[in-house]
């Protein structure tokens, strides 16, 4: 029975340990919510009040382009501002976002960023599986 206990001890230690080694260090977790909360700002103002392409009816492929153009060369100049490409970004935020304890403890102690960060809409922006996931 004692071994049977030491043994769950020190495999809980183990775990317990082990979890600590993966978990999103505060600075990174800063970095990479500040720069979803203006992703979202972002994506939200330049698609306000959409475009007159008529009712129904999407841009043409030319139009299209040059949307996904513009939105590549805005999204690389904010991402700068947090020393970050759009490669590391979109590498990396999965990780630093499944880190839920993480990201909800760094928003707690901001009330400002928290109100901004909710305020976001729901899908690719906030981790959905639609759109391109900023």
């Amino acid at each position: 029975m004692n071994l049977l206990r030491m043994m769950i001890g020190v495999s809980l230690g183990v775990v317990l340990f082990a979890g600590t080694g993966f978990a999103t260090e505060p600075a990174e977790v800063e970095k990479y919510v500040k720069a979803r909360i203006e992703i979202g700002e972002m994506m939200t103002n330049y698609f306000k009040g959409g475009k007159g392409y008529g009712e129904g009816q999407r841009p043409s492929p030319e139009a299209m382009k040059e949307m996904g153009a513009d939105i590549n060369t805005k999204l690389i100049a904010l991402l700068a501002k947090h020393d970050l490409t759009i490669e590391e970004y979109r590498q990396r935020s999965p990780e630093v976002f499944a880190d839920d304890a993480a990201v909800q403890g760094y928003l707690n102690e901001h009330p400002d960023l928290k109100v901004r960060y909710d305020a976001l809409p729901l899908g690719s922006i906030k981790g959905g599986s639609t759109g391109r996931g900023y």
